[in-house]
């Protein structure tokens, strides 16, 4: 019996992802145009039925851009056996004219220059180091909270017309001790002072968490179990 000598040719697809829904667009290899497939669910098993009906897998490339939904449909798909990169969207080409944009455009066009090979990829990490950079970002969140707290009451005490004490640094313990026995002139304004710094005590513990688990996880992994 004789094996059968047809060759599958590759199948690249482009992905506009969104948080709900993935739009898709296929380019055969070739020359042939993109064309669209529609729209699917963006859940591992509405993407792993788009894998099968236009595998096998190892025949396909698929591409998608960078972005809020981060690289999880990137893992599924390597996974499942296909070719996946994430790209830079501020270095897809663009064509003179190219400004009415729609999510099926997208996806075809992203198929084409996948082909084409015109598509500049980013590093794609593990889960382990997105896990990492989610703490980075956290730990940055809890320093803009601390420090946005500090100025509603460097701000408050400037309209009220408070000398701070010279020989005291801001933020030491002392200075907290001095900012609780504080009394302002006005009652609301003692609510309002009051608010404050349980908001910079609450941003300071967060800030103190979130860089003790950074500390530990460059130490000792902490990001692993």
């Amino acid at each position: 019996m004789r094996e059968d000598s047809r060759q599958v040719e590759k199948k690249y697809v482009g992905l506009d992802v969104h948080k709900a829904t993935i739009v898709v667009a296929v380019a055969d290899e070739g020359r042939g145009e993109v064309r669209p497939y529609g729209t699917i669910k963006n859940t591992p098993g509405a993407v792993a039925h788009l894998v099968k009906k236009l595998g096998p897998a190892e025949q396909l490339e698929c591409c998608y851009e960078a972005g809020p939904c981060g690289y999880g449909l990137q893992r599924q798909l390597s996974g499942l056996g296909a070719a996946c990169s994430v790209v830079a969207p501020s270095l897809i080409p663009q064509r003179p004219g190219e400004r009415i944009k729609t999510d099926r455009r997208d996806a075809a066009k992203l198929a084409r220059l996948l082909r084409s090979g015109e598509l500049t990829a980013v590093w794609v990490p593990d889960a382990e180091h997105e896990a990492l950079r989610d703490l980075s970002r956290a730990r940055e969140a809890a320093r803009t909270a601390q420090h946005q707290a500090r100025q509603q009451i460097l701000s408050l005490l400037l309209r009220s017309g408070v000398e701070e004490p010279g020989e005291t640094r801001r933020w030491t313990q002392r200075y907290r001790s001095w900012l609780g026995e504080l009394s302002l002139e006005q009652p609301l304004q003692r609510i309002v002072l009051a608010d404050a710094m349980e908001a910079v005590d609450a941003a300071t513990a967060r800030l103190k968490r979130m860089e003790d688990a950074v500390k530990k996880a460059a130490t000792e992994g902490g990001t692993r179990r």
